[in-house]
């Protein structure tokens, strides 16, 4: 069965991102001073904020009294202020959660109500103007959710599984997918993916399923192949994943790190927590450069192309340590249809990185490949 993530790491002692926290800072030394206060709402705080020294103390979102803002500006804090009117919050301090992106996917307006899908009209409209506030709001949100993103992966052995979002439920490859994606939760690993449809939702499914017998994937795939693609409707493709979720409550942990860059791309529900984008630059290093014990690559396209290229820089040049594992799955596609494989291997000879490749027939391989490389 699954092996339970390590515990959440702590956090530098200078961060605040929640009520119980703020509270016990009071009675360290110095108060509040040089804290950094993030996302905290301390609108029941203003006692506290008049009384405690707050020289150099950072707040970022924190709604707060006017005569506490007052107050701690003049002490010389620095306040960054809660944007109104934005469907997304840019100083965040933890990772979405489906039921978060997807609130009110199963009212009237499905879809196109939820955070997610407006956070991406927002996207679309300021990407649009030029707005230099708005492409602001963007970096901070974005270097927020890259913090959180590195608090909870912390000690965790990290898998990446990359491929395409076109591939659609209710099909072989798609189950080969969210097997492998169990195989590597019950081996430990913790499985990241894009984050979106296709075999990145299998990968995560097979990762929620995990702590579960198998016969509830089977029964997750047969429910979802109801509804086999995001197109023409997200909505009801989102409600069928909502529905294996609630015949299957507490499932297994995995990350997705989707984008709203592409917004033909929604979100998957099956990773159980999310680190969404609006930059798919920051999302595809990111993704990429914390799969630290390896990366799987089912047949894709350009984009898993783009994706084995950018693991294997790294690893050629040694830039970020020793070479992470590398398994690309399905002979005939990475040597003929899309010939990948000979230029890797090419790249790979002679070099460090050379023991840490494998090509594999099946998806169901993967797994022992994976594990052979990191043991070599």
């Amino acid at each position: 069965m699954a092996t339970p993530p390590p515990p959440r790491p702590r956090r530098s002692g200078r961060e605040i991102q929640t009520l119980d926290e703020f509270d016990a800072s009071l009675a360290r030394p110095g108060g509040l001073a040089g804290l950094r206060v993030q996302s905290v709402d301390l609108t029941d705080r203003t006692f506290a904020l008049l009384a405690s020294s707050t020289a150099a103390t950072l707040f970022l979102g924190c709604p707060m009294e006017p005569e506490a803002a007052a107050k701690v500006r003049a002490d010389g804090a620095l306040v960054f202020p809660p944007v109104p009117d934005l469907p997304f919050d840019p100083y965040r301090n933890r990772l979405y959660t489906p039921d978060e992106l997807y609130e009110g996917v199963t009212g009237p307006g499905g879809y196109e109500a939820t955070p997610d899908a407006r956070s991406h009209a927002w996207f679309g409209v300021t990407r649009a103007d030029g707005d230099v506030f708005s492409s602001m709001l963007r970096a901070l949100h974005d270097d927020a959710v890259g913090d959180a993103l590195d608090e909870h992966l912390a000690g965790h052995r990290v898998v990446g599984v990359m491929g395409g979002h076109a591939m659609a439920r209710g099909t072989e490859a798609y189950a080969g997918a969210a097997r492998l994606g169990r195989s590597l939760a019950r081996a430990g690993y913790t499985v990241a993916t894009g984050g979106g449809p296709g075999a990145m939702e299998a990968a995560n499914l097979g990762a929620y399923t995990a702590p579960f017998d198998d016969p509830a994937l089977d029964d997750a795939l047969a429910l979802l192949a109801k509804a086999p693609s995001f197109t023409p409707s997200v909505t009801e493709w989102a409600r069928a994943a909502f529905a294996v979720r609630t015949r299957l409550p507490g499932g297994g942990d995995s990350i997705g790190i989707p984008t709203w860059f592409y917004g033909h791309e929604p979100p998957n529900a099956f990773a159980r927590h999310i680190a969404k984008y609006f930059a798919n630059a920051l999302r595809e290093e990111g993704l990429l450069a914390r799969s630290t014990a390896g990366v799987v690559f089912l047949p894709g396209a350009a984009g898993t192309v783009q994706e084995i290229f950018d693991t294997t820089t790294p690893n050629y040049y040694g830039s970020r340590g020793a070479p992470a594992p590398m398994v690309l799955v399905d002979r005939a596609h990475w040597t003929v249809r899309l010939p990948a494989w000979p230029l890797l291997e090419t790249l790979a000879a002679g070099r460090p990185m050379a023991a840490g490749i494998a090509l594999v027939d099946s998806v169901d391989e993967a797994p022992a490949a994976l594990a052979r490389l990191a043991a070599a």
